[in-house]
């Protein structure tokens, strides 16, 4: 069976895991698992895994924190985090994303919605990491290479910064960006406030409309198909 990617599942209930490895090794992907945050952080260095699937309630380090260690190390950017949860609140939700989730998903889990949220997670990291791959969504087709945007075939024109803006949230849609990692990106060692954001933001919506970048409240954007 060809080796689809690179999985480290992270839960402290070993029935859990069991099911996890099983459903996504019958898949096609290459597993390691951890019963704890820290047994994760080593087990990261060597294994170099395309996505982390990360339960939030964990005794001494829990998810959130477990996180927040990875995205601290610029070698792990490249590493997407789904968070796994027997709490729907919203708050929960907020965190996670906030320390640096990818994506979310709530216990108990169907096996053919997750090994579903894990193929479409890595597929649109695959085609994340094609440098400057056209991207088209929709009515939008946004080529970076051309600096060409066409909505619903007509070309409209964004300043610099707000074409790259609307790239990046493109590149992976449904991922919320924080306002750290959109400054990152995109402004790198400029000083720009929140406000310069919301600026950009705003003129790319009087462009293509207000339907598909989505303000998550306190944390970023997100690109909506």
């Amino acid at each position: 069976m060809i080796d689809k990617g690179r999985i480290l599942l992270v839960d402290d209930e070993e029935d859990i895991l069991e099911f996890l490895s099983y459903n996504l090794r019958k898949e096609g992907y290459k597993i390691k698992t951890a019963s704890n945050g820290k047994s994760a952080l080593k087990i990261l260095e060597k294994f170099n895994p395309d996505l982390i699937i990360l339960d939030v309630m964990m005794p001494e380090m829990d998810g959130i924190e477990v996180c927040e260690n990875i995205r601290k190390n610029e070698k792990n950017d490249d590493v997407l985090i789904l968070f796994l949860t027997a709490r729907s609140e919203d708050y929960s939700e907020l965190a996670g994303f906030s320390a640096g989730a990818d994506d979310y998903i709530t216990k108990p889990i169907k096996p053919k919605l997750l090994v579903s949220r894990v193929n479409a997670i890595l597929k649109r990291k695959r085609k994340t990491n094609e440098t400057n791959s056209p991207i088209s969504i929709g009515e939008i087709n946004i080529n970076k290479s051309t600096h060409k945007l066409l909505y619903s075939d007509k070309e409209i024109y964004l300043a610099r910064k707000e074409f790259n803006l609307l790239y990046l949230l493109m590149t992976i849609p449904g991922k919320v960006f924080t306002r750290e990692e959109i400054i990152n990106k995109i402004w790198k060692d400029a000083i720009v406030g929140d406000r310069t954001i919301d600026v950009h933001i705003r003129k790319i919506r009087e462009k293509i409309g207000s339907n598909h970048i989505k303000t998550v409240k306190g944390i970023g954007y997100k690109f909506d198909i």
